[in-house]
């Protein structure tokens, strides 16, 4: 695969080794903002990373999910739970070509979801089952 620059929202590039990294990791390990104040345990979760963006997807049962509505940063180290660090805000996804592309890349890159299993589906998101996330990187946010 070719390396593409990925920036944040303010523009700033990404250094190629946290590139590299979200190209090549099987996981991203994330954690959000308690109400009081206090940072989650970073779980890890599937992820599809493409042309800078970070997509995945969660319960809408999770805490990620109830804190992501709430506004929480979302605290993303990449590879493992000391890889990388970034910060982004999670957006949801609602758009169906998006959500089907994200299955399609999960199908190719974890076994199980190629089975059919665990991979987003654009039903699933419409029928409140999942929920999507777009995440746009905060400035300043490497190495965090």
């Amino acid at each position: 695969m070719a390396a593409t620059s990925a920036s944040t929202a303010s523009g700033q590039v990404l250094p190629a080794t946290v590139q590299d990294a979200l190209r090549t990791s099987d996981y991203i390990y994330v954690a959000t903002e308690r109400k009081d104040g206090q940072r989650s345990e970073a779980k890890p979760i599937w992820f599809y990373y493409d042309q800078g963006k970070i997509f995945f997807t969660t319960s809408p049962d999770a805490w990620k999910a109830k804190r992501i509505a709430q506004g929480s940063p979302l605290y993303i180290n990449v590879g493992t739970a000391d890889g990388p660090g970034l910060i982004g805000k999670a957006e949801p996804v609602t758009d169906p070509a998006l959500i089907d592309r994200m299955g399609d890349a999960y199908g190719k890159k974890y076994w199980i979801a190629w089975l059919g299993l665990f991979k987003p589906r654009s039903d699933r998101v419409s029928e409140g089952k999942t929920k999507a996330y777009l995440v746009t990187l905060q400035p300043a946010s490497a190495g965090s």
